[in-house]
């Protein structure tokens, strides 16, 4: 019996200890800085007091005292000391902006969730101003800062107004901001676990009379609910007003003043080092342009991309890019896409791009090479005969020309060409064509033409817009491009230019690639079906940003 009782003590021990372990390892498991950063999407208890007609909000939700261990580690061995670095300065950066310090005020109990919503200050000069709320992971925490950072400026002269709004204790008084003159700054403490850190007194209590009306606040918007749902995981949402998407985002104005945009929602999500974004722009009636067969269109575009190849800086794929590039077309997928795609065409001064382009009501795929640019449509779509009297009008002509594999249309120009003093006639390549089955390539060249069998380096562009699909159908308008051309164009978008001035530092050199694909949302019926007059009423967007 004593040597039951002896087994019987050991076994109990074991199965303590491996329970122990178990309960250790599933404790540091999610406690892990990259099982932090899959999380559902969800509104945070702070949406409560953000006006649904905000100008501007985000709600971060991955806790910001972590962010800096998973930059470390989800970089590379030898820039994870540098990843890190560069993290914790955007972050501690970021509160700078707000006149708050990081380590030294808000470190010790800062709890996981932020937001910060730039909202209508009702002032004669039409500037926003701005509420942080702040949760807690210590009851105690949000008091203490109270205390010091009214304290510290009352003894620099501030003058602090204490009163009672909506039975909650109100602090408004001046402070500086990082770099700019005092300015009118108010708190409030909620159920001493949320602090609202607000511009001015008037906007602190625009937040606190909205947080008593369910129909007004974000967090009792059903619809708003309802598409966080859709949008799946992340770190970050963001919410922005059509007046926000043109003057803060840098959306084309065509768009941002489109009559019956409500709006974006968008989620923040984190794929190892990649940031990548999906969001919805959304529409008070159903003007997103349906596809025509939704389920052929998407094969078409697939076969353009299995017999794509070469090396290209960019890689796009379009669907009637006639209608995208018409001026008057009032659907937001022109709208967005139309100014970018008129841009590079009058850029490259091609008229043979042009011509092929404006003319092709079905799929395109255009890649941009080191030796000119390569364009792959559906055989007849555009029609030869169109093209040809298009070019024929810009003084080409049309030829044929016995080729190694095969034989190629091709449209030249007859130059005048002068060398060591004698004058010659020489013919000028304007656009080749090669006819494969079902398909069409047209080329710049006749190197991007034969070299387009080779698919080998334009694998990492496919890769790129593979990471954009999910288990809808693909968006029909994509986009992938490579270091150069993506540092190329965040350069000009206003949001990376604060990104940067809030981190100090310039952040391109860390950008190895840019993914975006844009089209009516694959979850939403009225988009999926060309009988259902209209189309649909949002216009998902999907970007993958890719950082070394």
């Amino acid at each position: 019996m004593k040597a039951r009782s002896f087994l019987l003590a050991i076994a109990a021990s074991v199965l303590l200890l491996l329970t122990s372990a178990a309960g250790i390892w599933w404790t540091m498991a999610w406690q892990s800085p990259l099982r932090q950063a899959q999380r559902p999407l969800e509104l945070p208890r702070a949406a409560q007091f953000v006006p649904r007609q905000a100008a501007l909000s985000l709600h971060w939700l991955m806790d910001p005292g972590r962010l800096p261990a998973y930059a470390e580690a989800v970089a590379p061995s030898k820039q994870r000391r540098a990843a890190r670095e560069a993290v914790q300065q955007l972050r501690d950066g970021a509160f700078a902006l707000a006149g708050l310090e990081y380590s030294d005020e808000l470190s010790d109990w800062l709890g996981p969730e932020v937001s910060l919503a730039l909202l209508d200050s009702g002032g004669d000069d039409g500037r926003l101003g701005w509420v942080l709320a702040l949760s807690s992971r210590d009851p105690d925490g949000p008091r203490r800062f109270l205390q010091r950072f009214w304290q510290t400026r009352s003894l620099a002269g501030t003058d602090l107004q204490v009163s009672s709004y909506r039975g909650m204790g109100v602090i408004s008084g001046r402070g500086a901001l990082l770099g700019r003159d005092p300015q009118p700054l108010a708190t409030a403490l909620i159920d001493n676990d949320l602090l609202l850190l607000a511009s001015g007194r008037g906007v602190l209590e625009q937040a606190l009379d909205v947080s008593q009306l369910d129909d007004q606040h974000q967090l009792g918007d059903a619809d708003l609910q309802r598409r966080l749902t859709e949008l799946g995981d992340g770190v970050a949402l963001v919410t922005a007003s059509p007046q926000a998407l043109g003057s803060w985002l840098g959306l084309p104005a065509e768009l941002a003043n489109h009559s019956d945009l409500d709006g974006l929602v968008a989620s923040l999500g984190v794929q190892g080092a990649d940031l990548a974004v999906d969001g919805m722009l959304r529409f008070r009636s159903p003007v997103v342009a349906a596809e025509a067969s939704s389920t052929d269109a998407a094969a078409a575009r697939e076969a353009l991309l299995e017999f794509a190849g070469g090396s290209a800086d960019a890689l796009a794929l379009l669907t009637n890019p006639s209608a995208l590039l018409e001026m008057a077309n009032d659907d937001p997928q022109a709208q967005l896409l139309g100014p970018l795609l008129r841009g590079q065409l009058q850029a490259l001064a091609s008229p043979a791009l042009d011509a092929i382009s404006a003319r092709n009501d079905g799929p395109m795929l255009w890649e941009q090479q080191p030796q000119g640019w390569l364009v792959g449509t559906e055989a007849g779509r555009p029609g030869f005969d169109a093209v040809d009297a298009a070019l024929s009008a810009e003084g080409l002509a049309a030829s044929s020309l016995d080729a190694e594999r095969g034989q190629l249309t091709v449209w030249t120009r007859l130059q005048r060409k002068r060398s060591h003093g004698q004058e010659s006639l020489q013919a000028e390549l304007a656009v080749a064509l090669a006819r494969e089955g079902r398909q069409e390539w047209w080329g710049e060249s006749l190197d991007t033409v034969q070299q387009r069998r080779d698919d080998k380096p334009l694998q990492q562009r496919l890769q790129q817009l593979k990471a954009l699909e999910d288990q809808q159908l693909p968006l029909p308008q994509q986009l992938a491009l490579a270091a150069p051309l993506s540092r190329e164009q965040l350069q000009r978008w206003r949001p990376w230019t604060l990104v940067q001035t809030v981190a100090g530092r310039s952040l391109l050199d860390q950008v190895q690639g840019l993914a975006v694909a844009v089209g009516p949302d694959p979850t939403d019926d009225t988009a999926l079906f060309a009988d259902q007059a209209g189309g649909g009423n949002t216009l998902r967007l999907r970007a993958l940003l890719n950082l070394g």
